[in-house]
């Protein structure tokens, strides 16, 4: 049934063959024949055309009605749908609740049925977290139109006016970010949009012209930071928490049922993070190397002691 409804979406769009209808679906062109029948049996009005520019169909005037979903295409809406309402806050507030409701009550009862105890045990985990964005719809809308703006930010160290391009905007671990380039830091830099209090659309800053922006890229090219290589063997609770890094992530594979590993090549420029990273890890990673990495975590552990030594 599945294959038929999708058959009929491909004719509502063209004609189309038997033999491009079976490539489409992975099938045989005896299949699609046997499907033509079927439709034609269930009083779908089809043309049949011969000759080398024949096909199939649809008679004018038929129209599917709308939201003609499969169960694992509505799975797959629902699913994507349940995870934005745990975002704290989106652009799409009172959308993501009331689209859920009307795809729902579009969808014929036995397909709710297959799909719903399905959505009680499947979910895309999103942290809680408490903040408001409220310039996020500004800036995706100043984002597609490649605006450069002037935004109000705060950071852990400063509060101050910056001047951005924004390139892309996207969510993760339960943040907004809006990746930039900031002619304050002569780089493209990752901000967070809950930390944007205010925003103002300006011109194109004189000093940042196309050839000035490609020579500072062609500079940067040139003196690409050299990097270090980081091996760590992990506990089970460590693999979980490197997994959710999303940088080093994909960098963990096991070497036992009891043990994993991460390998990955670690830009110089972010020496103290891997040493903050790896200490806060505690007992659930240990660095093999460099030993430099090691040495220094070393030390970080032992100036802990002593804070705590009396």
């Amino acid at each position: 049934m599945d294959r038929l409804m999708a058959i009929l979406m491909a004719l509502q769009q063209r004609a189309e063959t038997a033999q491009s209808l079976a490539d489409k679906f992975e099938v045989s062109k005896r299949t699609i024949l046997r499907d033509m029948q079927s439709l034609s049996e269930m009083g779908v009005p089809l043309v049949s055309m011969t000759g080398p520019t024949g096909g199939f169909q649809l008679m004018e005037g038929y129209q599917l009605s709308p939201l003609q979903f499969t169960s694992q295409e509505a799975l797959t809406i629902l699913v994507s749908l349940q995870a934005m309402t745990k975002m704290t806050d989106t652009p799409f507030n009172k959308e993501r609740w009331t689209v859920i409701d009307k795809i729902k009550n579009s969808l014929p009862e036995n397909i709710l049925k297959q799909i719903e105890p399905i959505l009680e045990r499947t979910e895309v985990e999103v942290p809680k977290r408490n903040y408001k964005a409220p310039q996020l719809s500004a800036l995706i809308d100043y984002t597609s139109e490649s605006r450069w703006l002037k935004v109000f930010y705060r950071s852990q160290r400063h509060q101050r006016w910056l001047c951005i391009l924004p390139k892309r905007i996207y969510t993760s671990h339960g943040f907004w970010y809006c990746e930039a380039y900031s002619p304050t830091h002569e780089e493209e830099r990752l901000f967070r949009v809950d930390r944007m209090d205010k925003i103002e659309v300006i011109e194109r800053p004189e000093y940042e012209s196309e050839n000035h922006l490609s020579h500072k890229d062609q500079s940067n090219s040139n003196n690409v930071s050299s990097s270090f290589r980081v091996k760590a063997k992990l506990t089970y609770r460590g693999m979980l928490q490197v997994e959710q890094d999303i940088h080093i992530g994909e960098c963990v594979h096991a070497l036992s049922n009891e043990e994993w590993e991460a390998d990955f090549q670690c830009p110089a420029t972010e020496w103290s993070w891997a040493v903050r990273f790896f200490f806060s890890l505690g007992s659930d990673a240990e660095v093999t190397e460099p030993e430099t990495l090691r040495k220094e975590i070393y030390r970080m552990a032992e100036r802990l002691c002593n804070q705590y030594k009396s």
